[in-house]
């Protein structure tokens, strides 16, 4: 997952070091440092934060397969054996924890890009 974030994350910031503000902000002489975390960083971060979202839900799914191929015990290794013996209320109520886990995870990325970039805070 380390390869795929650090796939995404360059080509995020160099796209974002090529806009008009950027370049503005140079011309106004403010240090490279500055630059870099207050507009670039904070805009860049915004597919990045997307990206990791999406990484946590596929770790959910990659939890079970793992349990499952090493008989680790764990949620996911309760799902498959829940699956093998047929037992709805267990399905349903681990399928349940897993659709609120990766809804609170979206939840939460979508404050994170509240927190990273003030334009799109909600009024």
């Amino acid at each position: 997952m380390a390869a795929v974030m650090a796939r995404f994350t360059r080509p995020a910031f160099l796209e974002v070091a090529q806009e008009d503000y950027v370049r503005t902000a140079r011309s106004k002489g403010l240090r490279q440092r500055l630059i870099t975390w207050k507009h670039i960083m904070r805009n860049a971060l915004i597919p990045i934060i997307t990206m990791l979202g999406l990484q946590f839900g596929f770790l959910l799914c990659g939890s079970i397969v793992v349990e499952s191929v090493f008989s680790w015990p764990g949620l996911g290794w309760l799902l498959i054996e829940s699956i093998k013996t047929q037992d709805q209320p267990v399905i349903q109520a681990l399928v349940m924890l897993f659709v609120f886990e990766f809804i609170v995870i979206n939840l939460l990325v979508d404050l994170l890009y509240a927190v990273v970039n003030p334009a799109i805070r909600l009024r």
